[in-house]
């Protein structure tokens, strides 16, 4: 349900995260040119020179599963185990979104400036945990009423 805080926290997560398919997330800059860091790779002004499927599916991995993590609230210890498992993969996408940009850098001998987007996976791990923070209330609250009854 829609209503619930922790189903807003992983709104605003996925929506960080699938922001990504369309900014770019670092640019390069050497003397022959200048390079444009996207989710799906690394590209120049007309067309995509490196893939990086990797970084790809991490960022489908991580949108999708904070999207359908909202949709399994009757489910909430589900929910705690993909909110920790999408934390893991949103460090794992900032991680892949340095060590490329750092090692194409270095291949390209070029400088890179990573733009605004770069923070996105980070944002998106603090609201994921924020997320998780809640779910816990919630059980702790069911488990409480039962108790109750």
């Amino acid at each position: 349900m829609i209503q619930r805080i922790q189903s807003i926290y992983l709104l605003i997560s996925g929506l960080l995260t699938g922001s990504m398919f369309f900014v770019p997330l670092a640019e390069l800059a050497n003397n022959e040119g200048s390079y444009t860091l996207l989710y799906r790779g690394l590209a120049d002004s007309e067309q995509l020179t490196t893939p990086t499927l990797a970084l790809a599916i991490l960022v489908t991995i991580t949108t999708l599963i904070s999207f359908v993590n909202i949709f399994l609230y009757k489910k909430r210890l589900i929910q705690i185990r993909l909110g920790g498992l999408n934390m893991g993969l949103l460090l794992g996408t900032t991680g892949m979104i340095y060590f490329l940009g750092s090692q194409v850098a270095k291949n390209l001998s070029a400088e890179i400036s990573y733009k605004l987007p770069m923070v996105f996976p980070i944002v998106a791990l603090i609201l994921t945990f924020l997320a998780i923070r809640s779910i816990g209330k919630d059980e702790a609250l069911i488990k409480s009423m039962d108790r109750i009854r």
